[in-house]
C-alpha cells in the first residue's frame, strides 16, 4: 500500500550519487537505481527519490518539484534561491576538504587581483554567481559559460581568466594556472523548500534524514574497539583510550580460566586513525583480546 504522504526527495548524480545512495544505505534505506532510469526504487513508502544534477537540484526544490535534496552550496548560490538548510557535509570518502572556486589565470599573466580583469574574458560553470561578484566589485569582464576543460581553455590562451572548482589547488598548478582568488567555498548539504520545511510531517521526514546520515558520517571515520584488561591494568589502559564520553568497563564473569584475577571488559569508540599506534601501546598497558569493529551510526 502506497504511503498517504511521501516526501520528494532529490539524490545528486555524479560525483556525490555513489557516496549519497552508500550513506543512504547506512542510514537505513535501501536504494535501487537502474542504469537507464532517474526514479530509483527505495524500501521506504515514504519517500520518492529522483536523481538529479545537483547544478540543478536547487531550482527544482525552489519551485516545489521537489521537497528536498542533497546539493552543493555553491548550486545553491548559483541559482540564487531561497532553501532551508537542514545539514552541512563533508563526504570523507570523496574529499576532506570542502571544494573552493578560485579565480585562476596563467602563472604568467600579469593580472594579481580580480580587478585587473577589467574588460578580460573569464570561463565559469557558475556565471550567475561571477558575474555578480564582478558587478559588485564594479568590474565589467565578459563572463562566459564554460561547458567543461575551463583550465585548458586559460592555459591556451583561449580566455584570460576563469572561475573553476578545485580542493587543493594541485590541478591548477599543473596546467601552469595561478590561483588569484578565492570566491566560494562549498560542500553538500540538506536542503528543504520553505513550502516543504513548513509542513509538519515533511519537516520531520526531512530531520529523519539529516539526523542518520550525519550519524554515518560521523561513523565512517571511526570505529569500535573493545578489550580485556586485568583490574591491575585499567587505569593504565583508560588513561591511553580516548573517547566521545568515557570507556564503557563491565567486570568479566568470573570463569575458571581467569585463575581467580579479577578481569574487566573495557570498550570504546575511537579515531579509526589513531589505531595503528594505538593497539601497540594498549598491549604494552596490559589489554588483551583487542577486537575492532566497524560501525554504521553514531548518533547524538
Amino acid at each position: 500500500m502506497a504511503a498517504e504522504k511521501f516526501l520528494k526527495f532529490g539524490i545528486p548524480k555524479g560525483s556525490l550519487e555513489q557516496q549519497t545512495l552508500e550513506l543512504m544505505r547506512k542510514s537505513g534505506w535501501r536504494i535501487s537505481v537502474s542504469s537507464r532510469s532517474y526514479v530509483p526504487s527505495i524500501d521506504d513508502p515514504a519517500l520518492a527519490c529522483r536523481i538529479l544534477r545537483p547544478q540543478e537540484m536547487p531550482r527544482y526544490i525552489a519551485d516545489g518539484s521537489l521537497d528536498a535534496g542533497i546539493t552543493g552550496s555553491d548550486w545553491i548560490v548559483e541559482n540564487d534561491v531561497k532553501l532551508v538548510e537542514v545539514e552541512s557535509f563533508i563526504y570523507s570518502k570523496v574529499s576532506l576538504k570542502p571544494s573552493r572556486w578560485v579565480l585562476c589565470v596563467p602563472e604568467r599573466s600579469p593580472v594579481q587581483r580580480l580587478e585587473d580583469l577589467e574588460g578580460k574574458r573569464v570561463a565559469t560553470e557558475i556565471v550567475g554567481f561571477v558575474r555578480r561578484v564582478f558587478a559588485e566589485r564594479k568590474v565589467k569582464a565578459e563572463i562566459e559559460f564554460s561547458w567543461g576543460a575551463t583550465e585548458a581553455k586559460v592555459a591556451e590562451g583561449i580566455v584570460d581568466a576563469a572561475v573553476d572548482v578545485t580542493e587543493t589547488g594541485s590541478s591548477l598548478r599543473a596546467n601552469g594556472l595561478r590561483i588569484v582568488e578565492e570566491l566560494l567555498t562549498s560542500n553538500p548539504v540538506l536542503v528543504a523548500s520553505p513550502e516543504a520545511w513548513a509542513d509538519e510531517w515533511k519537516q520531520a521526514k526531512i530531520r529523519q534524514i539529516g539526523v542518520l546520515i550525519r550519524g554515518a558520517l560521523d561513523a565512517e571515520s571511526r570505529v569500535g574497539i573493545k578489550m580485556n584488561v586485568a583490574r591491575e591494568n585499567v587505569e593504565k589502559v583508560i588513561a591511553l583510550l580516548p573517547s566521545i564520553t568515557a570507556p564503557t568497563v563491565s567486570q568479566l564473569y568470573p570463569h575458571p580460566n581467569l585463575k581467580g584475577k579479577e578481569w574487566l571488559a573495557v570498550e570504546t569508540v575511537i579515531a579509526e586513525h589513531t589505531v595503528r599506534e594505538l593497539f601497540p601501546k594498549l598491549l604494552e598497558a596490559g589489554a588483551v583480546g583487542i577486537v575492532e569493529y566497524p560501525l554504521n551510526k553514531i548518533i547524538g
